[in-house]
C-alpha cells in the first residue's frame, strides 16, 4: 500500500499488503524483465516467438517479434495457465504455457492468445516458468482485488 511509516491495519488488510508487498518485491521485476514464448493468435496453426513482458507503466502485456501487440491489463478476461508433469498425489507440476482471452478494443470480440515456452536452448526454459508463475499471482491478485 505504499506506506513509509508504519501504519495500524486490520488482519484482513494487512494480509492483502503483504501478498502486494511480496508480489511487488519478487514477481513484477520478472514480467517487466519478460521472457520468450511461441505465440498463436486465436485458432490459427502458426506460432510466432516472441518476447512478452509487461510495461514499464504496469498497464499492458507487451509482445515483440516479428508482430507487435499491446494488450491492455484491464481487457484481459481470462488467464489459464498450462502446466505439465502432473501426478495423481498431487506431485510438481511446471507451466510450460497459457491462454490469454481479451477484449479488442472498440469492440465486444474476444480474442485468445496461446503461449507456449520453447523446447530448443535458445528460448530459456526457466525464465520462461518464472514468468509464467509470476503472471499467474498477477491474475490472482487481479481476480481477488475486482472481487472485494
Amino acid at each position: 500500500m505504499c506506506f513509509v511509516d508504519p501504519v495500524r491495519q486490520c488482519a484482513e488488510c494487512a494480509l492483502v499488503s503483504q501478498k502486494e508487498t511480496e508480489f511487488y518485491d519478487k514477481q513484477l521485476k520478472v514480467l517487466m524483465n519478460g521472457a520468450t514464448f511461441f505465440v498463436t493468435l486465436g485458432t490459427s496453426d502458426k506460432s510466432e516467438l516472441m518476447v512478452c513482458r509487461l510495461s514499464n507503466n504496469q498497464r499492458y502485456l507487451v509482445l515483440d517479434g516479428d508482430s507487435h501487440y499491446e494488450i491492455e491489463i484491464i481487457q484481459i478476461s481470462t488467464v489459464q495457465i498450462l502446466t505439465e508433469g502432473f501426478t495423481p498425489g498431487g506431485g510438481n507440476t511446471r507451466a510450460v504455457g497459457m491462454i490469454l482471452q481479451y477484449k479488442v478494443p472498440g469492440s465486444e470480440e474476444v480474442t485468445q492468445m496461446k503461449f507456449t515456452a520453447g523446447e530448443d536452448f535458445s528460448c530459456n526454459k526457466k525464465l520462461s516458468a518464472a514468468w509464467l508463475a509470476a503472471m499467474h499471482k498477477a491474475t490472482k491478485l487481479l481476480y481477488e482485488s475486482r472481487d472485494q
